[in-house]
C-alpha cells in the first residue's frame, strides 16, 4: 500500500511544486464497478454494459467510462493525501484527456504532480496534474489537471 502523503499548511506544499508527489495503489477496474457507474448516470452505451456486443465491438470487451476513469481521481486522492485544512473543495479542472481506454479488469493507479500553488483568502488553490495509468499499458488512460481549494 502507498503511504500517505500529508499536508497541514501552504508552506508544506510550496517544496512541491513542479514534482510528482505520491502515485496511489492499484485498483480494478469490474463490470459491476462499470454497471453501477451507469446507474448512478444513465449512460448504457453497449460498449460499457453489454459484454456480449462488446466482444464484437473495436476493444473485444466493455470498456470502462471515460467519466468513471476521471471519477477514480476523488477516491485516489482520499487514499493517497491528507491535507490537514478546516475544508477543502474541488473547485474544477483546467485540461481532461481520456487517452485510451480501459477495458473491464484493467487495472488504475494515479500519479500526483503539484502544477502550481497560489495563496487565496483563507488558504491555497493548487493545480495537480494526475495522470491515471493502466497497468500494462504505455499510454495513460486519463491525464486531468485538477483544481482543488485548501482552507486552513
Amino acid at each position: 500500500m502507498s503511504a500517505k502523503v500529508e499536508f497541514s499548511s501552504l508552506q508544506d506544499l510550496l517544496p512541491w511544486v513542479g514534482k510528482e508527489v505520491v502515485v496511489s495503489d492499484w485498483v480494478t477496474i469490474t463490470q459491476e464497478r462499470i454497471n453501477q457507474f451507469a446507474q448512478a448516470t444513465d449512460d448504457f452505451q453497449w460498449i460499457h454494459i453489454d459484454a456480449e456486443r462488446a466482444k464484437q465491438g473495436p476493444f473485444g470487451a466493455t470498456i470502462a467510462h471515460g467519466f468513471l476513469t476521471l471519477s477514480m481521481i476523488a477516491g485516489f486522492t482520499d487514499r493517497t493525501m491528507g491535507v490537514k485544512a478546516k475544508m477543502s473543495i474541488n473547485y474544477g479542472l483546467n485540461k481532461v484527456r481520456f487517452v485510451s481506454p480501459v477495458p473491464v479488469n484493467s487495472r488504475l493507479r494515479a500519479r500526483y504532480t503539484l502544477k502550481e500553488i497560489n495563496e487565496v483568502a483563507g488558504g491555497s488553490q493548487s493545480v495537480w496534474q494526475v495522470t491515471i495509468e493502466r497497468e500494462g499499458s504505455d499510454k495513460p488512460a486519463c491525464i486531468a489537471e485538477t483544481v482543488r481549494n485548501d482552507y486552513f
